[in-house]
């Protein structure tokens, strides 16, 4: 994750507001969203090799969107959010 500045800056707390850019499966694009980080799975994250697949990666975070929606993410994936 990247502060405005972009450095890094770690999600360290569940309860965390981050912004995410997911896929829109009604528009061949993606769209921003906004949430809550509700869970972190950092103990369950595995290594894609030791699975003996690249498909479907172990996500760290689980987070509620704003729009109802729940989501898993691995910290690239998230950016601060105001």
């Amino acid at each position: 994750m990247t502060d405005k500045s972009g450095k890094g800056k770690d999600v360290t707390a569940v309860g965390s507001r981050v912004r995410i850019t997911v896929s829109d499966s009604d528009a061949d694009g993606s769209v921003t969203c906004t949430g809550v980080v509700i869970e972190d799975y950092q103990d369950m994250v595995i290594d894609r090799g030791s699975v003996g697949r690249d498909w479907a990666p172990v996500q760290r975070w689980a987070i509620a969107l704003d729009d109802g929606r729940l989501i898993f993410a691995s910290d690239d994936d998230l950016t601060a959010s105001d």
